[in-house]
């Protein structure tokens, strides 16, 4: 008897393919059906709704090495990314971002890894876009 998750498309992601988000955003992009992401978290959330070169039916997100992105998606990554937003945010911005680089030097607040995973986690089980049914397994 197959389950009805069986029957879905299983996308995954392996941690040990990238060692910065850069290389996350190609990891990522290589599972859409047409074109890349660019590495917005905005435009992450946005894929995962479907209809941008991932099922359209819910799916299972198979995220293996994972303790390996957390730690190549962790802090250091997290500094380097809000810095380059912090170079293109509107000015009403900056002091947020300045807030959050200096949280993440101090190893304070989530990490581009926790975000990644929060984002996913909103649309699988209980997640306030549970309707997309993404089903996110770390291992």
């Amino acid at each position: 008897m197959t389950s009805q998750s069986d029957a879905l498309p299983v996308l995954v992601i392996d941690g040990a393919s990238f060692v910065d988000f850069a290389g996350f955003v190609r990891e990522f992009s290589q599972l859409l059906c047409h074109g890349t992401w660019n590495g917005s978290l905005d435009a992450f959330n946005d894929i995962l709704r479907g209809g941008f070169g991932t099922p359209e039916t819910g799916w299972p997100l198979k995220w293996v090495n994972s303790d390996s992105s957390r730690v190549t998606l962790g802090y250091d990554a997290t500094v380097r990314w809000l810095e380059q937003i912090r170079l293109t945010c509107h000015p009403s911005h900056r002091a947020s971002i300045e807030a959050r680089v200096s949280n993440a030097q101090r190893g304070q607040g989530q990490t581009l890894f926790d975000m990644i995973v929060e984002i996913i986690h909103d649309h699988g089980p209980g997640g306030s876009e549970a309707e997309d049914g993404i089903i996110l397994e770390l291992l």
